[in-house]
């Protein structure tokens, strides 16, 4: 099995203690997928301390006999993005992503060509940002054995002929345990270890420190699932608390038609709550809920019959 990519070094305790904490937002995300495959996601939040609301809707379709997928979103402020990614087709283990977005509004246009290789021992993954000032390339490279791993992350600016960015990192990984440390260059320090201490709990402890700065930034976390529609997070820094309670699957008619609830609150040091937020996630199959419309339908006609 091919080791992660290296932005994803660390990632498990990184979301386990920052993922899903939406303060100071009302949140709504409603994911649908048609018959042809073809999936939906509409996203709006508003902004309780500033009162803006932003929303923005995403499509999404794979073509799998050929590797293709297909996305393009659209948001409130007008921007319009398309991704097309061909994957397992040119090679085996590569992807390759032509990432492009554009604003009527200001005509402002850029473009990504990202890609990714991967194999049982290493990860290789090379960005090129398309700019007519000069591009800039971003590459990355990771490599693992018998669970141990190590990474380097470069970014170069053509125009200025400047290394932007020169970050190596190394960790340890099992089924139940991540320990990862990094350097990003050569003045932040960060590490972070991961454990699923059983089914029903999962525990995070994130650090990091910034050469030329005396204070350390350091954050505990938690996730325990009191059953298997309900579970509770918690995450502790050296600025906040923050609790999360969520609660998946309420059914609502349909078999194939779910509601996930959060509720986020953060607390300081001198307040109790300083912020609260709260997110709804719809998911449903559409063409099975239309089927199971059409089935009760027929079945109320029969019946009057």
């Amino acid at each position: 099995m091919a080791p992660v990519q290296y932005a994803d070094l660390g990632k498990s305790a990184r979301d386990l203690s920052s993922k899903g904490y939406n303060f100071g937002q009302v949140k709504l995300d409603c994911k649908t997928k048609t018959a042809n495959g073809v999936e939906f996601n509409s996203v709006g939040a508003h902004n309780t301390d500033s009162g803006k609301v932003n929303g923005s809707l995403e499509t999404k379709y794979t073509w799998s006999d050929y590797g293709l997928t297909f996305k393009e979103k659209w948001d409130t402020d007008n921007n319009l993005a398309t991704e097309v990614t061909i994957e397992d087709q040119l090679a085996k283990g590569l992807k390759v992503t032509f990432d492009s977005s554009f604003s009527p509004q200001t005509g402002k246009k850029s473009g990504k060509l990202k890609t990714a290789y991967k194999h049982d021992y290493f990860h290789l993954n090379g960005d090129v940002d398309l700019d007519f000032a000069g591009p800039q390339l971003h590459g990355a490279a990771t490599v693992g054995y018998n669970g141990w791993l190590a990474g380097y992350q470069a970014s170069f600016d053509t125009a200025k002929s400047t290394l932007t960015r020169n970050n190596f990192a190394i960790g340890y990984a099992t089924d139940d345990f991540i320990l990862h440390t990094n350097v990003n260059d050569g003045q932040e320090f960060c590490g972070t270890i991961y454990q699923k201490v059983n089914d029903d709990l999962q525990t995070a402890v994130n650090l990091s420190w910034t050469a030329g700065s005396n204070a350390a930034r350091f954050s505990l976390a938690g996730k325990y699932t009191l059953d298997k529609d309900t579970a509770l997070s918690v995450s502790v820094s050296t600025l906040n608390l923050a609790l999360e309670c969520a609660n998946n699957d309420f059914r609502c008619g349909f078999s194939k038609l779910a509601l996930r609830l959060v509720l986020v609150a953060e607390c300081e040091r001198h307040s109790f709550v300083r912020s609260i937020g709260l997110s709804m996630m719809l998911r449903s199959l559409y063409i099975h809920c239309l089927r199971s419309v059409e089935r009760s339908l027929r079945m109320m006609s029969s019946e009057a019959d």
